[in-house]
């Protein structure tokens, strides 16, 4: 009887946390599609700001790319948002009654490590616009620096660092066995150090937006799904050698074009 009743109560958890993430994920979306949208009709009544950047423009800049990973990056984390919900259900309904893990400050602190990029990205962006390396409709880089950017990529996605970022995001279960802390500070740190990892294994995809458009939600709508089959498959790692390669051809293509 006790353990239908607890098998029962992390069923409830696992649909309660999946019914958050993705509320969040949709309302960032729809955040994104009104934002695409006003920009995109802005650019057609010539209103396009292509004066200087100031540090209201930063913040805001910000705030746009901490959205986009709100969408981009919680499909991926919910595998290991959603065993972290149970684990700490099954750890509470256990003999002895483990202390209380909040898996809301979790997520928050896995949140926080990509607000911190989403700062960067935006100070990355500032400069770009200040160089005139950056169209202004759609926030594309220009041909030179987009062709280094998916060098770039090429080159991280085949490093031992982006393997072992990787194996750590695909295994929730042993992630959680290895890092579990009890408490809310157990919490937040688990959530910080899974957003580390998940950082040190896509951030260089983000960077990717710079040659799609940043607001190229179609564009924006390929990495996501890329990043949540790289996490998934079990042979994430092919997908990312591959990728690796892709991404390596089409950045001397697209340099040969240029010179």
């Amino acid at each position: 009887m006790r353990d239908s009743v607890a098998e029962s109560l992390v069923r409830r958890d696992r649909a309660v946390t999946l019914a958050g993430l993705v509320a969040l994920t949709v309302l960032a979306w729809l955040y994104l599609l009104r934002l695409g949208r006003e920009m995109a009709d802005m650019a057609e009544m010539g209103m396009a700001d292509t004066g200087p950047w100031t540090a209201l423009d930063a913040a805001l800049a910000a705030v746009m790319w901490a959205v986009m990973m709100v969408a981009m990056m919680l499909p991926a984390a919910a595998p290991m948002i959603l065993v972290f919900a149970a684990v700490n259900r099954k750890r509470r309904e256990a003999p002895g009654a483990a202390p209380y893990v909040n898996t809301t400050l979790f997520v928050l602190a896995y949140l926080a490590v990509w607000g911190a990029f989403s700062v960067a990205a935006a100070l990355a962006q500032w400069g770009l616009h200040s160089a005139a390396l950056l169209s202004e409709d759609a926030m594309r880089a220009a041909p030179v620096a987009g062709g280094l950017l998916l060098a770039a990529a090429g080159i991280y996605q085949l490093t031992p660092l982006k393997y072992a970022c990787l194996a750590r995001c695909q295994t929730p279960i042993g992630f959680l066995l290895s890092e579990w802390r009890d408490g809310n500070r157990g919490a937040f740190v688990m959530g910080l150090r899974h957003g580390l990892f998940c950082l040190g294994c896509c951030w260089v995809l983000m960077t990717l937006l710079f040659v799609g458009g940043v607001m190229n939600l179609a564009w924006v709508a390929a990495i996501t799904g890329f990043v949540l089959l790289e996490k998934v498959l079990p042979a994430g790692r092919l997908v990312s050698v591959i990728s690796g390669g892709a991404l390596l051809v089409w950045a001397a293509w697209a340099l040969f074009q240029v010179f």
